[in-house]
């Protein structure tokens, strides 16, 4: 990343982040640039790494997920990349992080309903130990840390 992020660059990703569709014109007005400013901005932002892609933001509960769990997932001897893969290959994992401590990853599983996670999760226990959170709610989610202009 060789180009220097400015405070107006860290306004724009702001905006951004809380409302992806505003047009560039509007986010201009919020920035004191002209449209077609911003989305150069934008580009060079992204050529450079600074935004890595655009996306919509999914209701899970919408779409018939009414339960969220984390799990976290320490596997036995020797099965560290076959249980990489599984989670991989399973694709209700919404996400997970390799992590340090006494489990190896920390991942977030969507289910219709809690019965769901044994089918999910049987086929580890031969491989791993895992231990599991069911979501009782959020507080925030994918919030952005503070921006700094970066020299």
């Amino acid at each position: 990343m060789s180009k220097t992020l400015d405070q107006t660059d860290c306004r724009i990703i702001e905006i951004l982040e809380s409302d992806g569709r505003l047009s560039l014109a509007d986010i201009g007005k919020m920035v004191d640039l002209s449209g077609p400013a911003v989305g150069e901005r934008l580009r060079t932002l992204r050529d450079h790494g600074y935004i890595s892609g655009f996306g919509a933001r999914v209701d899970l509960r919408a779409l018939g997920y009414t339960i969220q769990a984390l799990v976290r997932i320490k596997p036995r001897s020797g099965q560290l990349h076959v249980v990489e893969r599984m989670i991989e290959e399973q694709p209700r994992f919404m996400s997970c992080d390799r992590v340090t401590g006494d489990d190896c990853y920390v991942a977030r599983l969507a289910l219709a309903d809690v019965a769901e996670l044994d089918d999910i999760l049987i086929p580890f226990h031969e491989r791993a130990e895992t231990h599991t959170s069911i979501v009782k709610s959020s507080i925030f989610e994918g919030r952005l840390p503070p921006l700094r202009p970066v020299k």
